[in-house]
């Protein structure tokens, strides 16, 4: 298909492709057609059969919902229309092209290995009929294809990876948000958002709603929040699930309502108000973190295969078991140990867990129930809202030990000891564990080893109310690490 009729030099409309960056201050994409002066024409195309093995999960595609209805209201302000479409992405910008003369595609990468072979494939396709077609660079800090080590290969390791990024240089500042945005003389026609059909019906997201504000603004009031109240106290914090210890950013970064560079750059303005040396601030934990968002799009560019499988061979021989009862009662948060059912059922409810509660559940999982890390990946795919399939490959992967810089997998994580450490007076399992809220603190991570009576004030009854363990701690792990030595022998 041939591009319509052009206008003047340097006045034909761009288009800017959005998939990841629903936002318009840091955007690439958008800043590169902005610079060419000419009408700018935003397009979202919901494509998910493109996605390949991971369309996005129920509880994204709930964000992804929300967060384009408060886009289509920021551009309505900048002066323009958000099209959306639904389709064959390359046969939608084509047929967008045609209604609206445009001569320029532009988008931001994405580094899913199904998406990258589309992406390539639709930009041949658009350089062959004529147009301007490029891809930008804005989601990680770093292009992640251009970080290798002193021999010229990927990182398999953390901090030296990082600290080969923070070598290589500061982030830069966020491009601003245009503030006027010019409309195509002909405007294409485009599908009401309730087309795309992105909100669960019947309908489960009441606690997604009262958890969560998706888009910039919402991204932008989190962040505050967070360098207000927990940026300082990080480091400690983090790893307390009954406190607001976490900056709560994951999703509104996945779904590039803010951009890295933002966030970096306010941390560094906060700590410069401070009055912090820079070289205090950059080795802060919380920036770290963001080193570790990076290293893991570094490992899914490099190692594509790793959604999926391990990227230690030696794992692909390990004899996991088979138990979908176990299975389930995980899912449901119904292990009989507490911890991991608050976890689970605050995944459910919101759609998000905490990083630590996340690592107890994980364990849990590939190392007491000797179930594969794969179902639990794709568990986290469909329920969580900050749902990315690099930060989700690499934590499960570390998790079970069988990826780049893994947990040793004599790294059991015992529910009961992370509970009395991370959750000590037991609020965190009051909150998400109901039939528990009446234990004292000394029991309520171990509530099998109460006494009868403390059981009964409490009016916890193990097997009905509550369920008792679905496995022993320690026979669980002894069984574990005779199956890792099974494949290391």
């Amino acid at each position: 298909m041939r591009p319509a009729k052009r206008t003047q030099p340097g006045t034909a409309p761009a288009i800017v492709w959005l998939r990841q960056d629903l936002r318009l201050a840091d955007n690439p994409a958008l800043h590169a057609a902005c610079r060419r002066g000419g009408p700018v024409v935003p397009v979202f195309i919901w494509a998910p059969e493109e996605e390949g093995a991971w369309p996005p999960g129920g509880a994204s595609r709930w964000w992804l919902h929300q967060s384009l209805g408060k886009l289509v209201g920021e551009f309505r302000a900048a002066g323009v229309k958000l099209i959306i479409r639904r389709g064959a992405s390359l046969l939608e910008l084509l047929r967008v092209v045609k209604a609206t003369g445009a001569e320029a595609v532009f988008w931001n990468r994405r580094y899913e290995p199904a998406i990258v072979a589309r992406d390539r494939k639709i930009e041949e396709a658009l350089r062959a009929s004529g147009l301007q077609a490029e891809s930008c660079s804005g989601a990680p800090l770093h292009k992640p294809e251009t970080i290798r080590n002193k021999a010229g290969q990927p990182f398999r390791v953390f901090t030296p990876f990082w600290r080969t990024c923070l070598a290589s240089g500061e982030p830069g500042e966020p491009l601003p948000a245009p503030r006027r945005l010019t409309p195509p003389t002909r405007r294409p026609a485009s599908l009401p958002l309730a087309a795309l059909e992105l909100e669960p019906k019947p309908n489960w997201a009441d606690g997604l709603r009262a958890a969560w504000e998706p888009g910039s603004a919402g991204a932008k009031a989190e962040l505050q929040r967070f360098l207000r109240g927990g940026l300082l106290t990080y480091a400690v914090d983090r790893n307390r699930p009954d406190l607001m210890g976490t900056s709560r950013l994951s999703p509104h970064l996945h779904f590039g309502e803010i951009s890295p560079r933002q966030v970096w750059q306010a941390v560094r303005r906060f700590a410069e108000s401070k009055a912090i040396p820079a070289a205090v601030w950059r080795n802060w934990q919380f920036l770290t973190e963001l080193g570790w968002r990076e290293f893991a799009h570094h490992l899914l560019v490099h190692f594509p295969h790793t959604p999926e499988q391990p990227l230690r061979p030696e794992f692909a021989r390990f004899p996991w078991r088979k138990n979908p009862a176990w299975l389930r009662a995980w899912q449901q948060g119904r292990t009989g140990y507490p911890l991991v059912d608050a976890g689970l059922r605050e995944l459910w409810s919101s759609g998000w867990i905490h990083n630590r509660v996340r690592m107890v559940v994980a364990s849990f999982l590939v190392k007491n129930l000797l179930l594969p890390w794969q179902p639990g990946a794709r568990w986290f795919w469909d329920t969580l809202v900050d749902a990315d399939l690099a930060n989700n490959t690499l934590g499960w992967q570390w998790t079970a030990g069988c990826g780049a810089d893994a947990a040793p997998f004599f790294r059991i994580f015992n529910p009961v000891s992370q509970g009395e450490k991370f959750d000590p007076e037991g609020s965190y399992v009051r909150r998400w564990v109901p039939e528990l809220a009446r234990l004292p603190a000394a029991w309520i991570h171990q509530p099998w080893e109460a006494p009868p009576a403390t059981l009964a004030a409490a009016g916890v009854e193990l097997g009905h109310s509550y369920p008792r363990p679905i496995v022993s701690l320690r026979i669980s792990r002894e069984v574990a690490l005779e199956a890792y030595r099974r494949i290391t022998r």
